[in-house]
């Protein structure tokens, strides 16, 4: 007797009807399990009413834009990855949705293959989670890569998959430089100006959360990369 492995459960919000068609029938085709909605507000009930290990938003929609739905999202669930589709690719929106944590950006008009590529990308991730427990110990924080999780202070921090990753990386090489280029190109596939920036987001975000620990920093050398050191 066999038992069915289930498919890999994607949340799509996008309110252009025909794309909605061609990325639900193309994915379904690669072996996903396609829930399409046409507005933020059923992208909502939708999320809340059952479990989904991805979601792609598109920004712009009338009543619930993609970087509201895409906070609510967060507030519920720090874990599941979401990418947004969007036709602007001003920086400051970029930045603004790595903020509300996005886990990454797809500009239209894009590739259909590249979407399932960044798809099985961040699945591949997730299900690695659960063959390599990595726990680091950072000072005051206990950092638990695979639940996404930072203990410390008398407080429990969840993370975004994209922090968790980052994160990872510094902790792979405490007391090192590790370079710009090499973090873009490891997590998100290129050397960008603009995911550069994105990537000075995150680490704000986790000096922030690290900042009661003072034995515990993050320095920035311009230009060239990131350091996390860590006085015991």
């Amino acid at each position: 007797m066999t038992t069915d492995i289930p498919k890999p459960r994607l949340l799509i919000v996008e309110d252009d009807a025909n794309l909605s068609i061609v990325i639900k029938d193309y994915l379904s085709l690669s072996g996903f399990d396609v829930i399409v909605c046409e507005n933020g507000n059923t992208g909502w009930e939708a999320f809340q009413s059952s479990p989904f290990d991805l979601c792609i938003l598109d920004v712009m929609m009338p009543e619930l834009d993609g970087f509201a739905l895409a906070e609510m999202i967060r507030q519920q669930n720090a874990e599941v990855p979401i990418l947004f589709l969007t036709a602007k690719s001003a920086k400051e929106d970029k930045i603004k949705g790595f903020k509300l944590g996005a886990d990454d950006y797809i500009l239209k008009p894009f590739n259909i293959e590249e979407l399932v590529l960044r798809i099985e990308v961040f699945l591949k991730r997730s299900h690695n989670h659960v063959h390599a427990k990595e726990v680091f110990m950072l000072g005051l924080y206990t950092f638990d890569y695979l639940n996404l999780r930072l203990t410390g202070n008398n407080k429990q921090q969840k993370l975004t998959q994209r922090e968790a990753d980052v994160l990872k990386l510094l902790c792979q090489n405490i007391g090192k430089v590790t370079k710009r280029e090499d973090i873009l190109t490891q997590l998100w596939g290129e050397d960008d100006y603009f995911l550069g920036r994105s990537l000075d987001v995150f680490i704000s975000k986790l000096r922030r959360y690290l900042k009661h620990d003072p034995g515990v920093n993050i320095v920035n050398y311009h230009s060239v990369g990131f350091q996390l050191n860590v006085n015991q």
